[in-house]
């Protein structure tokens, strides 16, 4: 029997390679992205082992689950990061303010 390729192993290493490379839009794409690629490798890796001799791309799923794993902690680190700025400036009006603050004070040098 010819070997086939084990289903979504393809797709568990680029949902992983793509939770890295989204982990700084806010966290939460990498997040969810790091998460659906576990799930995913998850039920790869009980196909493959159901019948290792059956299927090949066995080291997409290791290495996607690999680059999911990183994807969601430097997620998880960046969400807590914004987390932390957000309460340490008093949420968004805090932010803005002192946006504004430093907008006055770069026009305010420029005058002089």
């Amino acid at each position: 029997m010819e070997k086939q390729t084990l289903p979504n192993s393809t797709l568990v290493l680029i949902l992983g390679i793509l939770s890295i490379l989204t982990c700084c839009c806010v966290g939460i794409p990498g997040l969810i992205l790091g998460i659906v690629a576990l799930v995913l490798a998850k039920q790869a890796r009980e196909t493959y082992l159901v019948n290792p001799e059956l299927y090949t791309g066995y080291s997409n799923v290791k290495t996607g689950k690999i680059l999911a794993i990183v994807g969601i902690v430097l997620s998880s680190i960046y969400v807590i990061y914004v987390l932390g700025v957000l309460i340490f400036y008093g949420g968004m009006d805090g932010l803005m303010e002192m946006q504004d603050e430093m907008l006055r004070s770069i026009e305010t040098s420029e005058r002089d």
